[in-house]
């Protein structure tokens, strides 16, 4: 019998599994489906290299440059280009501001000459400068940004870049859970933009994207560093069909048989968390249910020509008429990942549009790209990744959803959970509910009584 089961074989699961490893503890891993990796997804080929789902992470957050460290692998940053990335609103492309901080402004030279923004909009967004802290404890997104920027702000800049992040509407996305800190600004500093001065003096600018990194090899690289760590204790193809509470241990039943473990470490997305646990946490279970999630999906488009386009990508403002969330050039963003002379587009769609088939997908992308470029090209390769179970939204009340869950879970000793729908949806994160779910699970082993 092993002591802990880890279920899930993404980046949470895998980032649990070494941290048992490390710790000494016998675990087992099961993923359901025939590969790891979750949604990290990278396709190679025919001279091509594409990531299906996220293809970067950030350097301010080390979790994930801390396994790549121990791993040997080397971390490529993006191809320089100023500007990075461009937003269409009514019907242009305009560049980023400069100097902005996640998704604000921090530099008032790079707000006075974007001209993504009207006259009228850059002097609401000064008003910033002068208004008082909010009093309220959390708030949405759009109600917070609106009320220190003004509507323009939103509608033009913030919402196409919390779009890109979470996917779906970002209108209701919680402050608290989902941009904490913007919030400390506004209470540390009191104007947002002054307080994103002073954060971006210390972080640097996000200009030429020097913020993001890769791996040559791409994400996977390092799916398959974890993997070959804990390779012996790994089940591939092997979905957990039910979990049964035993009176201080767990059995779990396979399509290889039932198998009995003291901890449970459930690093799935959080509707196949809800279905297991719906038996004996009814509470558990329907906290879990009430935290959207937002279909979304990928299609690359390879043409073996050079493209019009500028920058690393492109992202849409509402209202634009465009199904596509965004594009990334990314034969402009990475080296390595067309051959030459070739370009490869990457469209990304979030919402009902993203439960299309694969054909579809594939069709919609490419017309919304040949509107965008104004002209007719055809791609000679495509491919399509899809995520129906999607992205979390981080609605307001999260936070207090998450200390609810943590108090259900104490009905279920011994059984921890891990992923995106928790603490964060960026891979530094997802790495971290894995440990953290490790270190749980480690703790619990350490004080429960021996059989």
């Amino acid at each position: 019998m092993a002591q802990v089961a880890v279920v899930g074989g993404g980046w949470a699961g895998l980032s649990a599994a070494l941290a048992l490893k490390e710790a000494g503890v016998d675990f087992l891993l099961l993923e359901a489906s025939p590969r790891l990796g979750g949604k990290v997804r990278t396709h190679k080929g025919e001279g091509f290299l594409v990531e299906g789902g996220p293809d970067a992470s950030v350097r301010y957050k080390k979790e994930v440059l801390e396994l790549s460290e121990r791993f040997g692998l080397t971390p490529i940053g993006t191809l320089p280009a100023k500007p990075a990335a461009y937003i269409l609103r009514k019907g242009k492309a305009h560049p980023l501001p400069e100097g902005l901080l996640q998704i604000v402004p921090g530099d008032l030279k790079g707000l006075y000459r974007t001209s993504l923004l009207s006259l009228s909009g850059k002097l609401r967004a000064l008003y910033d400068l002068f208004l008082p802290r909010g009093a309220k404890e959390d708030e949405s997104l759009k109600e917070f940004v609106e009320r220190r920027l003004g509507p323009e702000v939103f509608a033009a800049l913030v919402a196409p870049l919390a779009g890109g992040i979470y996917g779906g509407e970002p209108e209701e996305l919680s402050m608290r859970a989902a941009f904490p800190q913007l919030l400390d600004l506004e209470r540390k500093h009191r104007s947002l933009i002054l307080g994103a001065m002073r954060a971006k003096k210390m972080r640097g600018s996000r200009e030429g994207g020097s913020l993001f990194f890769s791996f040559q090899e791409g994400l996977s690289a390092l799916t398959r560093k974890l993997a070959e760590e804990v390779v012996e204790r790994i089940l591939l193809a092997t979905p957990l069909l039910a979990l049964e509470p035993l009176g201080g241990r767990y059995r779990l039943h396979t399509p290889r048989g039932p198998l009995e473990v003291e901890a449970v470490v459930l690093a799935t997305p959080a509707p196949m968390a809800a279905h297991l646990l719906r038996p004996f946490l009814p509470e558990a279970t329907a906290l879990l249910k009430g935290i959207p999630h937002t279909p979304a999906a990928t299609v690359s488009l390879a043409f073996p020509e050079a493209l019009p386009v500028q920058g690393h990508g492109l992202l849409v403002a509402p209202g634009e008429g465009y199904r596509v969330r965004g594009f990334t050039w990314t034969h402009n963003k990475w080296p390595g990942r067309a051959p030459e002379d070739w370009s490869l587009v990457r469209a990304y769609f979030s919402g009902e549009v993203a439960r299309l088939s694969e054909p579809e997908l594939a069709r919609v992308a490419l017309e919304d790209l040949r509107r965008f470029l104004g002209q007719e090209v055809r791609p000679e390769r495509t491919f399509v990744f899809r995520f129906p179970e999607g992205m979390p939204a981080y609605r307001v009340g999260h936070l207090e959803r998450r200390e609810r869950l943590e108090m259900a879970l104490l009905k279920a000793p011994g059984l921890f959970l891990a992923g995106n729908y928790l603490e964060g949806v960026g891979l530094p994160e997802v790495v971290r509910s894995g440990r953290k779910a490790a270190e749980r699970a480690l703790g619990y082993l350490a004080l429960a009584p021996t059989p």
